[in-house]
């Protein structure tokens, strides 16, 4: 959420950055009028207020006729004031809508664009590998090797999902063992967090309302008085409980960066994009992750975004990925980034990079949403941090850039000598 004081000193540019995102700026002189409604009513409360308090004071004193006219009067004001409470309140709810409906705004290095045709290729690391066969895809590796199996899960589940089999878990589990291994040493705490969230979560980190159509709703509650529905939501990143753990708390400064690795599986509705990657695991309902995350201060959080974004390179070398790093247009932007990398691999037989994993700098958006802040020494004033995070392993996707990129004339999969150590002596999936 946008700090008011934007709006009321410098509209122009809240304006300007809603253009750049290619959404009607009208919204930004709603939000002024609302606020100046929102201030007035107040003002009307808080007046009526003083004279009922000088009210009672002189009634105090006063007996007779004279003390019940003074009540009677009293009693006027009280209704004054309730009217304009009640409608302050309406206003403010209002008000508290048109700032939940506008995002952040974008570092002026975020390039403008449309949509992802926007973006920018800053940097291209390592050679796509050439092969001297007919390379297969994940799907067709995975189910000849056995393990891959998306039949079942389709008959089970719908579309959209897989079961990973054999030497694909253990590649799983491989892959989170050596991303948390390298996390720890940069100072990321290991955190499971609950992946089932209230609404208020959802708003919190900026992904209600934008993105709503996107989550799984568990068991809506159907009245104010419903008190058997658990009413909760379904997270699509970890981000969403890692910024929840410090909501509504203040923070020493001396103890930031507080910086968080959550794995957690995940879950997305992909509400929308029928047809696009239906064929195997890259756009899956469920997939598991390990989400980097990052409290830091207002003057550090850019050197913290870089540093994110330096472990998401580290990982994809280790690996032996080729990939390109994305500078994210506006126009593809989510709500609460002001800024975002994505990291793409090369996918073989898509001929093309692919996304594996983004980092994003949310400046003081989640923050004042969450209502999460630190004590400045300098000014020993409690004020809004910064959020940031990146994703370190998105298993799925990842899964799919080793298979492709490893596989053999044989259709076997060559393991990354760097998780040789995770999996319990297979360096080669082979068919048995």
């Amino acid at each position: 959420m946008l700090d008011l004081n934007i709006f009321r000193d410098n509209p122009e540019v809240v304006k300007a950055d809603l253009k750049k995102r290619n959404i009607n700026e009208s919204i930004v002189d709603e939000v002024v009028k609302l606020d100046a409604e929102n201030r007035a009513e107040m003002q009307k409360v808080e007046e009526a207020r003083a004279q009922k308090n000088a009210a009672s004071e002189k009634i105090a004193k006063l007996d007779g006729e004279a003390k019940q006219t003074a009540i009677s009067e009293m009693k006027t004001v009280g209704e004054k004031e309730k009217i304009a409470h009640e409608k302050q309140q309406k206003i403010e709810a209002d008000l508290k809508e048109k700032l939940a409906n506008i995002p952040n705004l974008t570092h002026e290095s975020t390039p403008a664009g449309p949509d992802e045709s926007g973006n920018t290729v800053i940097e291209t690391h390592g050679t796509p590998r050439k092969f001297d066969f007919e390379p297969k895809d994940h799907v067709e590796l995975g189910v000849n090797l056995g393990i891959l199996n998306i039949e079942d899960a389709v008959r089970m589940s719908g579309s959209r999902f897989a079961y990973l089999m054999g030497e694909a878990a253990l590649l799983e589990f491989a892959l989170i063992q050596f991303a948390m291994h390298k996390l720890v040493s940069k100072g990321f705490k290991p955190v499971v967090p609950p992946v089932l969230v209230r609404e208020q979560a959802m708003y919190a980190t900026g992904f209600f309302p934008a993105d709503r159509n996107q989550i799984y709703h568990v068991n809506p509650k159907q009245s104010e008085d419903d008190d058997e529905n658990d009413d909760l939501y379904l997270v699509g990143t970890s981000e969403v409980p890692l910024t929840m753990i410090h909501e509504g708390k203040i923070l020493d400064a001396a103890e930031l960066p507080l910086r968080y690795a959550g794995f957690s599986t995940c879950f997305r509705r992909e509400a929308g994009t029928y047809g696009k990657d239906m064929h195997g695991i890259i756009r899956v309902h469920q997939f598991d992750k390990i989400e980097m995350f990052s409290f830091c201060h207002p003057d550090k959080s850019w050197d913290e975004h870089e540093l994110i974004r330096q472990t998401e390179e580290e990982i994809m070398q280790d690996l032996g990925l080729a990939y390109q790093v994305v500078n994210i247009c506006s126009g593809d932007l989510g709500f609460p980034a002001a800024k975002k990398y994505d990291l793409e691999a090369w996918i073989p037989t898509q001929d093309k990079y692919r996304e594996l994993t983004s980092c994003s700098n949310c400046t003081d958006y989640q923050a004042r949403r969450a209502r999460i802040r630190y004590k400045n020494p300098e000014t020993n004033k409690n004020e809004h941090l910064h959020t940031l995070n990146g994703t370190a392993i998105a298993i799925g996707r990842t899964l799919v850039a080793i298979m492709e990129n490893y596989q053999e004339a044989d259709g076997s999969i060559k393991i990354p000598p760097v998780l040789h150590p995770y999996m319990n002596g297979i360096t080669e999936i082979k068919k048995t």
